[in-house]
C-alpha cells in the first residue's frame, strides 16, 4: 500500500482572459518530504501555492492537501496547514509576543508562544513591537506565526527574498528544524542554493508549466548532469561533455590554459531548463 501524499496536484490549471499563468501542474509531495518549487518571478509558482492554499480557484485541475480539496476547506483543515506568504500585513503596533498570544488562541494544539519566539531566534525581541523589527526580524515573525498551530503542511512563499547571507543561512537552520519535527514543507523560490540546502526534492516550473521534477541532485536527468571539460590552446576555447572527463584530460597536449572540469550544479541545470523564460515576467494579480 502506498501512504497517501500530504500534497496532490493534478493538472491545475489557471487562466485569466486569454493568459495561462498554470499550466496543467501535477505533483505529489509526501508526507514529512520538503518540497521546493523552482522558477523566475511570474513562472506560476505562488499562482500553484496559491491553489494548494485554497486562495484561488483553478480553472481546471484539481487539488487535495491533507486528503482536503482546498476550495472547500473548513476551519478544522485550516489549523492544520501554515502558510507565510511572500508579504503579510502584520499588526505592527503589537509586540512579538502579543501577536503571537492572539494567533495561538486560534489552534487548537498551539505551540507554547515563548518556546515558539526562541525558535525563530526572537527571544530578546519579544517585547518589542513589530513594526520597529529589521526586516529580517519581521521575517521571523511571519514563519513563527505560520508554525504556531503546529501545522502538518507548511507553505513557505519565497520566504528569504531580500535576506542577507547570514540571516539566510540561519533562516534556513530553522527551517531544518521545522522538517525535522515531521512538518510536510513546500517552498518556493528562484534561490538555487536553498532549493539544495532544504529540499528532498524540486519541480522546475517557467511559462507556468512544470518543466523537470526529481530530487535535486538528480533533476534534468543523467545527461544534464554530463561533467564538461573546458580548455584553451592557440586554436581558441574548447568545451567537452563527458562521462570520462579524466581520460579527456589525458589526451589533451602539455598543460591547456584555464583546464577545468566543471560538474553541472542545480543551477546549471534550471537554466539550461528555463531558457527564455529566465527573463522575469510578473504574476497575474486577479483573483
Amino acid at each position: 500500500m502506498t501512504t497517501a501524499p500530504a500534497v496532490l496536484a493534478d493538472g491545475l490549471t489557471k487562466r485569466y482572459g486569454a493568459r495561462t499563468v498554470v499550466d496543467d501542474v501535477s505533483f505529489r509531495i509526501e508526507p514529512g518530504e520538503t518540497f521546493a518549487l523552482l522558477g523566475p518571478n511570474g513562472a506560476g509558482k505562488s499562482t500553484t501555492v496559491e491553489m494548494l492554499e485554497g486562495f484561488r480557484t483553478p480553472t481546471s485541475g484539481a487539488a487535495s492537501v491533507l486528503g482536503v480539496d482546498p476550495r472547500h476547506a473548513d476551519r478544522a483543515w485550516r489549523s492544520r496547514i501554515g502558510v507565510v506568504l511572500q508579504s503579510t500585513g502584520q499588526a505592527d503596533a503589537l509586540t512579538v509576543r502579543e501577536i503571537l498570544t492572539h494567533f495561538a488562541r486560534v489552534f487548537p494544539s498551539a505551540r507554547d508562544v515563548d518556546e515558539t519566539i526562541a525558535a525563530v531566534g526572537l527571544a530578546e525581541h519579544a517585547k518589542r513591537r513589530v513594526g520597529k523589527l529589521s526586516g529580517g526580524q519581521q521575517r521571523r515573525v511571519d514563519v513563527a506565526l505560520g508554525i504556531i498551530g503546529r501545522p502538518e503542511v507548511l507553505f513557505l512563499d519565497e520566504p528569504t527574498t531580500g535576506f542577507d547571507p547570514q540571516a539566510r543561512r540561519a533562516f534556513w537552520q530553522l527551517i531544518r528544524d521545522v522538517a525535522a519535527d515531521g512538518t510536510t514543507i513546500l517552498l518556493t523560490t528562484h534561490y538555487l542554493d536553498e532549493a539544495e540546502q532544504l529540499a528532498d526534492r524540486a519541480g522546475i516550473i517557467a511559462g507556468g508549466r512544470l518543466l523537470a521534477i526529481d530530487r535535486t541532485d538528480r533533476i534534468g536527468g543523467a545527461d544534464a548532469r554530463t561533467p564538461i571539460v573546458r580548455w584553451s590552446d592557440a586554436s581558441g576555447h574548447h568545451e567537452v561533455r563527458t562521462h570520462e572527463p579524466a581520460a579527456v584530460v589525458r589526451q589533451l597536449r602539455g598543460e591547456p590554459a584555464d583546464l577545468e572540469i566543471v560538474r553541472p550544479s542545480l543551477e546549471d541545470v534550471y537554466l539550461s531548463l528555463i531558457g527564455d523564460d529566465a527573463d522575469d515576467q510578473p504574476e497575474e494579480a486577479a483573483a
